[in-house]
This record gives structure tokens, C-alpha cells and sequence, in this order.
């Protein structure tokens, strides 16, 4: 299970290390793909397969399914963790979720978020005063 927060740098290389904690869980290689709200997102193997087939169960029908689906499948990469449990960052993901030099990597259960720590930090902030109701309308 992921979780926490935690900030980390991406060098220049594209390289970005993932938490120590998260690299048990996640193996050796696991799946990154555009996430909603601007981030990245990375499943583990087993995780990514069970997405995948949510969005192939789609109705190809339907044009918002057809056009997520699109985006999420085609922009999906497989990633090896190296020696020091980096990942390669794609260029077009880290251009999709506009990734400077910080980013927060965020553990969510069955999978990780990255985000700019600029726009993180943004998106907290803006969001967190709602939680009360948030809750309150899902019945949590």
C-alpha cells in the first residue's frame, strides 16, 4: 500500500526517484500514464492491468470513453526501476503534467501520483478547506 507525501527532484536526465517505501510495493517495473488534475500516475503491474481493462470495458460507443481511453492507454509507458530506484521520466509525460525541477510523489493506496510541487502545493491549499464537506456528500 502507498502512502504519504513526499518531495523528490527530477535531474536532468529525467530521472526521479521514487520513496523507499513505495519501491517494494511498486517492483521493479510498473506503469506511469497521465493522471487527472495535471499529475502523472503509477501503478504497479498488477494494478495497471486492472485499469486497463476498466477502460476497455468502456463502450468504444461513446466519445468521451473513446477519448480517454485514447489518453490514458496511449500515453501509458512501461518503466524499469534502476539500482537506485529511479524512474525515467517520458518526455511527454513530464511535458503533460508540466513537471519542473520538485515534485511531490504522493502514495494513494493502490497507486502513486506525481505532481509539480508548485502546482501540488496549489491544489492543496485550494482544495483542503472542503474536505469537511467532501466527506459529508460521499458519506464517509
Amino acid at each position: 500500500m502507498f502512502l504519504g507525501e513526499y518531495i523528490h527532484t527530477i535531474d536532468q536526465k529525467r530521472r526521479l526517484a521514487i520513496p523507499s517505501k513505495f519501491r517494494k510495493t511498486l517492483g521493479k517495473r510498473a506503469i506511469i500514464a497521465p493522471g487527472l488534475d495535471d499529475c502523472l500516475v503509477v501503478y504497479p503491474q498488477e494494478e495497471w492491468q486492472k485499469t486497463a481493462e476498466k477502460l476497455e470495458s468502456l463502450p468504444n460507443g461513446q466519445v468521451n470513453a473513446r477519448v480517454f481511453t485514447r489518453i490514458m492507454l496511449s500515453g501509458a509507458s512501461d518503466v524499469e526501476l534502476d539500482n537506485l530506484g529511479r524512474i525515467l521520466i517520458p518526455e511527454h509525460l513530464k511535458d503533460y503534467a508540466q513537471l519542473k525541477k520538485n515534485v511531490a510523489i504522493l502514495g494513494l493506496s493502490n497507486r502513486i501520483e506525481i505532481w509539480d510541487e508548485e502546482k501540488w502545493r496549489e491544489y492543496k491549499k485550494k482544495t483542503e478547506k472542503s474536505v469537511g464537506d467532501m466527506a459529508q456528500q460521499l458519506g464517509i
